[in-house]
């Protein structure tokens, strides 16, 4: 912050500093997160087929995805896709990609990896945007990486989740709810104060949509992985669907120790969960 003043001010031109630090930091703390993936998986990086990296803070071509392929010495023909700026709608989405390719590529291992670093969204405080100090509050940085694959070799691979089923849906009316826009001053993030409502007002619906094909009704019934995107949306969806007290635990526990990571904190929810389990 000392070399580049121009972050710390609300309004003031930082986009190409704030550029020079994330491409840079992006691949880097991606790269820590995937050689831990790597390494419990046990097996060699010249069996990862595909590559899913996704990021809210990477603008420049080759992406961050081309950079990790070199920082891991991953095979050049590896099969990369980038999910940029999905925000934290991102962490679900690479989880349901890897899914779908691992399921239509026979032997695919998919390497997901999503690294976010904030300092896109950090500005000076501004009394008529107060939004912005709800995302100083909120959102923090972190990486997270797992590797996806369908038929496992139980000899020589230990599955830990299984994907059974994955689909995605738009909230009614809900354009504009968070909106997130990258001008010359950075990121400003724009949120709602209804964001928790339309959450919860939507989301039995949506689990019916997701969860009547396979014969889950209780929702009490089931362990619970969901994005850490802020206490007062939790609350929402226990009051509204009835949880027990524990079943959003390991989110909260993130949500506390971490922050809001966008992309990465399914991860990290993940993580927490298989500790509980």
């Amino acid at each position: 912050m000392k070399e580049r003043p121009n972050i710390c001010a609300y309004m003031e031109p930082s986009l190409d500093a704030r550029i020079d630090v994330m491409n840079v930091e992006i691949p880097k703390i991606g790269e820590k997160a995937a050689s831990v993936a790597i390494k419990e998986w046990g097996r060699p990086k010249s069996e990862i087929t595909h590559l899913i990296f996704g990021t809210t803070s990477y603008l420049d071509i080759p992406g961050a995805d081309y950079r990790l392929v070199q920082l891991l010495g991953l095979d050049p023909s590896v099969k990369r896709f980038m999910l940029c700026y999905h925000g934290c709608f991102a962490g679900a989405a690479a989880l349901r990609l890897a899914k779908d390719l691992a399921e239509n590529n026979a032997g695919a291992r998919v390497l997901v990896a999503c690294s976010e670093v904030i300092i896109m969204g950090f500005r000076g405080p501004n009394e008529e945007n107060l939004d912005s100090l709800v995302g100083h509050a909120l959102f923090s940085e972190g990486a997270s990486a797992m590797i996806v694959g369908a038929n496992p070799k139980i000899s020589i691979e230990r599955p830990l989740f299984f994907l059974v089923s994955a689909s995605q849906t738009i909230l009614p009316n809900s354009d504009g709810a968070i909106v997130e826009i990258v001008r010359e001053f950075g990121m400003d993030i724009f949120l709602k104060k209804i964001v928790e409502k339309y959450i919860a007002d939507n989301i039995e619906e949506n689990l019916k949509q997701a969860f009547e094909p396979i014969g889950i009704s209780d929702w009490n019934s089931i362990f619970w992985i969901t994005h850490p995107g802020g206490i007062s949306i939790m609350r929402g969806i226990e009051a509204k669907l009835g949880l027990n007290d524990e079943k959003l635990g390991a989110t909260k526990h993130v949500l506390r120790e971490y922050g809001n990571m966008a992309s990465a904190s399914v991860g990290f929810v993940m993580e927490e969960m298989r500790k509980r389990s």
